[in-house]
């Protein structure tokens, strides 16, 4: 048995932790049963906003047309864009695998795994199949994987999740998607710009569901017009014939229980791919948790405190894995505050009070704090202001669609904001400096000098506009 004073499973933001250990002069083990760099790096953001970047390029020489300039795209190398991005991709695990290995700070062992006890970890698999570890400290950071709905049939025919869709190298015919998230949603963006006509079956009665009602629904009515879209449907059955895929779904009202109920008719969609994108489900399950006080919670994510330490002594957990925020941002700020509380005198709970979130798809999604939705259930007095992008002067002139959405308290307070519009993921970042580093309130950045005539301005007029009173329905 090798013995180590710090252990991480997995090798994506847990190895932010596993530094901080290194650097303090501790025996340091990393397991890792696929690519280095964890799911961002491999299976998630790094790829597919490399490659959505590429149809950002294509759609925007497709839109030259409306400013009066006469450009066409003469051939597009699919192919190479696909494979010139997984190189990168898997030139840059390999890179964090040489270092690693080569490193005298850290010990690598490629396989699964799998707890004996709260402190001893078997590797199963891989290069180092038969090691067992033991560490005084270990950080649970074993990530996510596609989720897979029950849909009857589904075991028998061809389908890709985002992991497969990322290394297509040819844009298929006709997608039909299963899922109205936020992988749906990107993933659709990037197949359709470049070719593939799409179907995107969402559960929600919107796409993105977890965005303000408002901001979803605009994206939804923007995605209607670019393909063919079936929300408030959920898939039952899929089918095979041939190169063909066929996706039988009902539609579904939602009660006010938050229940659903099952409706009469059904649709039935063909294409030649299927692509499965219904939200994540954790690791949790392949790490033999059970020999362990470790608990996880109805959902199978790894149960913390707010300092996110587990029920086992010395296990600490982040990431997807935890289940707060499945975005990569999330597991970096939580890799602060594990190497903060592990090694620090004082511990200091995780603050998510102002986790934005952004959808890279076309119009952009992005996000942060509470939407109006939140504030109503809770029964909260609020205030709301709108401002549209084609107000201002920058977005006139880009021809852009789209609003920012500012939700505040009746002192002034941030309590959330919402974009749809070009550059909402850098847009977003001024309201989530306002609410952690400034007073929090709309003075932060109603006072701050924004450039004219700059795209920033459409949230300058969004804090600064006319307040519409909200308010709980009591």
């Amino acid at each position: 048995m090798d013995e180590f004073d710090f252990l991480v499973i997995g090798s994506g933001s847990g190895l932010d932790v596993a530094n901080v250990a290194a650097n303090r002069g501790q025996s340091v083990a990393v397991v890792e049963k696929g690519p280095l760099g964890g799911t961002c790096l491999n299976r998630g953001c790094i790829p597919s906003k490399l490659l959505l970047y590429h149809a950002d390029v294509l759609e925007t020489v497709e839109r030259a047309g409306d400013f009066h300039v006469d450009a066409r795209v003469d051939d597009v190398d699919f192919t190479g864009i696909v494979r010139e991005v997984n190189e990168e991709v898997r030139a840059d695990a390999e890179s964090i695998r040489r270092g690693l290995r080569s490193s005298s700070q850290h010990s690598l062992f490629e396989g699964e795994g799998r707890f004996v006890d709260d402190h001893t970890v078997d590797v199963v698999g891989g290069e180092d199949d038969g090691a067992r570890l033991r560490a005084e400290t270990i950080l649970i950071a074993a990530g996510s994987r596609p989720a897979i709905p029950a849909i009857d049939g589904i075991d028998d025919v061809d389908y890709l999740t985002s992991t497969e869709a990322l290394q297509l190298e040819t844009p298929p015919d006709h997608l039909v998607i299963v899922g109205g998230g936020y992988i749906a949603a990107e993933l659709g963006h990037f197949f359709g710009t470049f070719g593939s006509e799409v179907t995107i079956i969402g559960r929600r009665p919107n796409l993105l569901p977890d965005a303000d009602d408002e901001v979803a629904a605009a994206f939804t009515e923007r995605y209607a017009d670019r393909f063919t879209v079936h929300t408030g449907h959920t898939a039952t059955a899929v089918s095979a014939n041939g190169g063909t895929v066929s996706v039988e779904a009902r539609p579904y009202e939602y009660g006010d229980d938050g229940g659903v109920v099952d409706g009469d008719a059904a649709v039935t969609v063909t294409g030649d791919e299927l692509l499965i994108a219904a939200g994540r489900v954790p690791n949790a399950d392949t790490l033999n948790l059970d020999a362990t006080a470790v608990e996880t919670d109805p959902d199978g994510f790894v149960d913390t405190d707010e300092y996110l330490r587990t029920a086992a002594d010395g296990v600490w957990a982040l990431g997807d894995i935890v289940g707060e925020y499945l975005l990569k941002h999330t597991a970096n700020h939580e890799a602060r505050a594990v190497a903060r509380n592990a090694f620090g005198s004082e511990l200091e709970a995780v603050d998510y009070s102002a986790m934005p979130f952004a959808v890279f798809a076309s119009p952009e999604v992005a996000g942060v704090g509470a939407t109006e939705g939140d504030l109503r259930s809770e029964g909260r007095d609020y205030a709301t202001s709108t401002y549209r992008y084609e107000e201002t002067a920058r977005g006139d002139a880009m021809k852009a669609e789209g609003f920012v959405k500012v939700l505040v308290d009746l002192d002034g307070e941030i309590l959330g904001c919402h974009i749809v519009g070009p550059d909402a993921s850098t847009l977003v970042q001024e309201v989530v400096v306002a609410m952690t580093a400034g007073s929090g309130t709309v003075q932060d950045i109603r006072e701050s000098v924004h450039v004219h005539p700059a795209l920033p301005e459409v949230v300058q007029r969004a804090f600064s506009g006319q307040f519409t009173r909200g308010g709980h329905d009591h």
